[in-house]
């Protein structure tokens, strides 16, 4: 169940309040008249109710187009417990199962805060790269399992993919650089660090080009894109079901980070061959990940708005 806070002008109440009464996927409607202080001239209304997740987002669509977001606000959170048999209903009445609805709103809102550029992302992903790096001159398979765990680019190659799905175009451009300048920054602070290494003799260049457990990384084929369309796919799954401990498996499973440490590793070396094998590695899981993610996106929405006009022809 989802727990929503509607800050309402006083002149809309009747409406907001009429179209949640004639819904049977909302339970425990509160409204508390003339308590918002800064809605207006004239004040407003606090309107809470609770409601079934599945069918979120016609509610949510409903009252968005009453111009609540500009006048007052909407908030919601997921509510962890409610004990209610009003509650129990309206899950009841509503299509689908509760960990299967997906509130396109909720996930607007997480993937374009996640699209912009911050220092973070640029940290996270630097260190990454540079675990990656080492753990392919070691030729040490924990530490690239180390290394994509860390790497935080799923993020806005997410935030593509809802794009994309959604033609919600403005997601894109801060999304793309943010992953383009993320990967040049951790690309360049890399290969600095690794040629200063190289050229105090700390490192040599066969090492740097030998390493049979983590070969992988410079040898692109079929399976590292059938690998990225599976991850992308479990990737987008996860975030549009709230299953966050499912992303641990999908950051393990792609090739992106380990193919940035290793263009870093090479160039700082010389190794020329494998810094186009590694790059081709890079846009093979991008793109895997960018289209199974694109692809799931659609499905869903499409299945969802299927089963909400199957329901509203019902009643």
């Amino acid at each position: 169940m989802l727990h929503v806070r509607v800050v309402s002008p006083a002149d809309r109440s009747e409406q907001v309040v009429s179209r949640l009464e004639s819904d049977d996927t909302v339970a425990n409607l509160v409204w508390l008249p003339g308590v918002a202080r800064q809605c207006g001239p004239e004040g407003g209304d606090l309107v809470m109710f609770d409601l079934a997740r599945e069918n979120a987002n016609p509610v949510l669509d409903d009252l968005r187009a009453m111009d609540l977001e500009r006048d007052g606000s909407i908030a919601f959170d997921e509510a962890e417990t409610v004990m209610s048999q009003a509650a129990d209903r309206a899950e009841k009445a509503a299509p689908g199962r509760p960990a299967d609805g997906v509130i396109w709103d909720a996930i607007e809102s997480q993937v374009a805060g996640e699209a912009r550029l911050s220092w973070s992302f640029v940290a996270f992903l630097t260190l990454a790269t540079l675990i990656a790096s080492v753990g392919r001159y070691l030729d040490q398979p924990i530490l690239i399992v180390g290394a994509m765990v860390v790497g935080p680019e799923f993020a806005p190659v997410a935030a593509i993919c809802f794009g994309l799905a959604t033609r919600n175009w403005y997601l894109l451009r801060p999304a793309a650089t943010t992953l383009a300048i993320g990967f040049a920054i951790a690309a360049a602070v890399a290969t600095s660090l690794w040629f200063a290494a190289y050229v105090a003799g700390w490192i040599t260049q066969d090492n740097a080009a030998t390493g049979p457990d983590t070969q992988f990384i410079v040898q692109p084929d079929l399976w590292s894109f059938i690998v990225a369309l599976l991850a992308g796919t479990a990737g987008v799954l996860s975030m549009t079901a709230s299953k966050s401990g499912v992303l641990v498996g999908v950051f393990i499973s792609v090739t992106t980070v380990p193919a940035v440490g290793t263009v870093a590793l090479t160039l700082a070396t010389g190794v020329w061959s494998e810094v186009g094998s590694a790059l081709i590695q890079l846009g093979i899981n991008i793109a895997g990940i960018l289209l199974a993610g694109t692809v799931t996106l659609l499905i869903q929405r499409t299945i969802w708005e299927q089963i909400l006009t199957h329901q509203q022809k019902a009643h």
